[in-house]
């Protein structure tokens, strides 16, 4: 899967491969969180409005005759052109995704091109559409012909049939969800910005409840665009996203992952890094509770740092993560012990080993070079071995280097790194910082008077 951008922030031109551990690193303000949010952005664009037109004809028959068959033949062979317009419609609205000045993107655009091989449906897909009482449309997969059927579950009188327009979108819903869900992966960004997001939740609902009230109230004497100005808030749409999913926690602490489910002593390994674990109240409050004193129970604001800025994570591991997602994390070394950013390098590591991508900008060496010692270990010599059981390092830890792909963010491009399974990533994005510091301090101890 190969993304294109160009003149996007720092970045004029710049061409990068998702791979299966997907690693930017460079100086500041050199581009690497433009490059992460606009992959993002398409990828949630792609699998929530990428368009596959339903002829007129079809939906007529439909109505006719209650239940048609669809090839998606020409749906599959259409893939590329459909992914070229959805760039172009992307590239369109990236200052919305960045909550930008619109003149400052003009020239910015996003390409993406992949060899998504012979698309044949393996899974049995079942979707029903309607309101929560009544079933409306139903959408069934029928693998051995490459085709669907669509079926009206109402019955077929002027008063229960449902518009036309609204039967073309759950279609479209249906077209999209089955072609794209093994070939585009479903994306879960923790922004920089998510320990805020943690923190001042409460407050964001209070003003979203506040401003719900206001309008409801017809005795208010407001003035309606001024009030709209005030409320207007300048995010983009991934920090958007994720206040979104801290405010769905309560909804979703139900759910089970298949992490939670198949992988616990990931999710073990998780409660190590951040010293406890989370867990939502009765009255619907988060709340950490801390291993090494049995029995405290701490609020967010009375946890760490490093508990806050890893909330959003934890919640996606435990209840929301899925086969085949793309996991984002913007600097994950935010608020971490140098300890325990090696240890969320071999969680990375250990998520890419059961089938979750991993997207991450960081500016810490101590993760690049733990993420370096998992792969140089990856190698069948009987003293690596050795050294790996002696310093704790399991196997579901290691990596594989043709699984990596690392991008050095500089000059205003991406520059992809080397990557050896014997040496590991040549990530001289640092070198010169290290270098520079050790020779001033050898200088300091061994320099003559």
């Amino acid at each position: 899967m190969k993304i294109t951008i160009k003149n996007l922030g720092a970045i004029k031109q710049a061409e990068f491969t998702l791979g299966e551990l997907t690693i930017i690193c460079g100086e500041n303000n050199t581009g690497k969180t433009y490059a992460t949010h606009a992959t993002y952005g398409f990828l949630d664009f792609l699998r929530t409005n990428a368009e596959f037109p339903v002829s007129s004809d079809a939906v007529e028959k439909l109505y006719a005759e209650g239940v048609i068959q669809l090839p998606l033949h020409p749906y599959i062979e259409n893939l590329q052109n459909n992914f070229n317009s959805s760039s172009i419609a992307f590239s369109k609205m990236l200052y919305k995704v960045f909550s930008g000045d619109e003149a400052h993107f003009n020239e910015s655009s996003l390409s993406f091109d992949m060899d998504y091989g012979d698309r044949k449906l393996n899974n049995k897909h079942r979707f029903i559409f309607g309101t929560a009482n009544n079933g409306i449309l139903g959408i069934s997969t029928i693998p051995d012909m490459n085709s669907l059927e669509v079926t009206l579950i109402v019955e077929k009188s002027d008063k229960e049939l449902p518009p036309k327009h609204f039967v073309v979108d759950m279609i479209q819903k249906g077209i999209r969800t089955i072609l794209l869900e093994s070939i585009i992966p479903k994306p879960f960004l923790a922004s920089a910005e998510r320990t805020g997001a943690a923190i001042f939740q409460k407050e964001l609902d209070f003003t979203r409840n506040r401003l719900i009230e206001i309008l409801g109230d017809s005795n208010s004497n407001f003035n309606l665009f001024q009030l709209l100005k005030n409320f207007s808030g300048e995010y983009s749409i991934a920090v958007r996203n994720e206040v979104d999913f801290v405010r769905s926690i309560w909804n979703i602490a139900n759910k089970e992952s298949f992490i939670l489910k198949h992988h616990h002593d990931l999710l073990e390994s998780f409660k190590d890094i951040i010293g406890g674990e989370y867990k939502v109240s009765q009255h619907g409050g988060l709340k950490f509770y801390p291993t090494s004193n049995d029995g405290m129970i701490l609020s967010l604001m009375e946890g760490s740092s490093a508990v806050r800025s890893l909330l959003d994570i934890g919640f996606y591991l435990r209840h929301v993560a899925a086969p085949g997602d793309l996991l984002m994390v913007d600097e994950p070394e935010l608020n971490l012990h140098p300890e325990n950013q090696r240890r969320i390098a071999r969680l990375f590591a250990r998520l890419v080993n059961i089938g979750i991508k991993v997207f991450i900008t960081t500016h810490s060496d101590y993760i690049i070079k733990e993420l370096n010692t998992l792969i140089m270990l990856n190698q069948d010599k009987e003293r690596l071995k050795k050294l790996a059981e002696r310093e704790n390092y399991i196997d579901s830890e290691k990596l594989d280097h043709d699984k990596v792909k690392m991008y050095i963010a500089e000059e205003q491009t991406l520059t992809q790194a080397e990557i050896d399974q014997i040496y590991g990533m040549n990530a001289r994005s640092f070198d010169k910082t290290i270098e520079d510091m050790n020779r001033i301090q050898e200088e300091i101890i061994w320099g003559e008077e």
